[in-house]
């Protein structure tokens, strides 16, 4: 759609003589100036509905079209009208659209002076020179609004800086506490399986011995399997006493004393 919800906000306007006709232009906060166009189509003698279903059939005119409140003066009345309106600078790409061969013999050299002229005429007039203090003094709402946009900008500047100040912290922190949490894992995994195993623990496998030891010299009175029980222990598993037997080999070292017993009764059944 062309026509905006609502109209950009004029900060200016002012109309430009070129040659003897007044052109209307205004500038809008933030800085942009814009051209109404159905007055300049009044002026060249064109059709104003024509040249706006070719701005509408037009991808890059289409798409900067704009709505804004232009003030003229009928009679003793001033009225605000809102007008469809191009940015300066596309104007001479609605200009150049218009064919002077196509138009009334006596407007041909006019359209051509618009397109060869009416651009700079109008870039003289508001891009250089600053928005001029008469305005700005007959407009008072208008520049407080305009600062209190450039206020809020600044705050959100601010606010956008702040957060980005404060991300990198919090990246860094999360960078620092990621190493910390992967060297205490590191040393937790290095450290737990080098726990010694409780009393509770050792008194199971000094009793489980026992009775494996008590069973085969029932059966075999000739040698001390007591003895032969813990050597094999403490060589396979490194220790030199069986209180010295990590967590991690709890287990390993009850599976162990099974399957000595399993192989003791087997060989006496054979």
């Amino acid at each position: 759609m062309l026509e905006k919800d609502s109209a950009l906000m004029v900060v200016e306007q002012k109309e430009v003589v070129f040659y003897d006709d007044g052109i209307v232009a205004v500038r809008v906060a933030d800085g942009t100036v814009y051209v109404p166009i159905r007055p300049i189509c009044s002026l060249l003698g064109i059709d104003w509905a024509g040249q706006r279903r070719r701005i509408n059939r037009d991808a890059v005119l289409s798409e900067v079209m704009r709505s804004v409140d232009v003030t003229s003066t009928e009679g003793t009345r001033i009225v605000t009208r809102r007008m469809l309106c191009l940015p300066l600078e596309y104007l001479n790409g609605f200009l150049f659209g218009i064919n002077a061969d196509r138009v009334k013999s006596e407007l041909k050299e006019q359209v051509i002076r618009y397109q060869r002229e009416c651009y700079k005429v109008l870039a003289d007039a508001f891009i250089d020179s600053p928005v001029s203090d008469d305005w700005m003094q007959s407009n008072p709402e208008a520049i407080a609004a305009l600062q209190q946009i450039r206020e809020n900008a600044l705050a959100v500047a601010n606010l956008a800086e702040e957060q980005i100040r404060m991300m990198r912290r919090l990246d860094k922190a999360a960078i620092v506490i990621g190493q910390y949490g992967k060297r205490i894992t590191a040393l937790e995994q290095k450290l737990a399986p080098r726990e010694a195993i409780t009393d509770e623990q050792a008194a199971d496998i000094s009793a489980k011995v026992m009775a494996i030891a008590t069973e085969m010299t029932e059966l075999d009175p000739s040698k001390n399997h007591y003895q032969s029980i813990f050597r094999e222990l403490h060589r396979r598993f490194r220790v030199t006493s069986y209180k010295n037997i990590r967590q991690g080999q709890y287990q390993a070292v009850l599976d162990f004393l099974d399957t000595w017993a399993d192989a003791a009764w087997r060989d006496e059944v054979e």
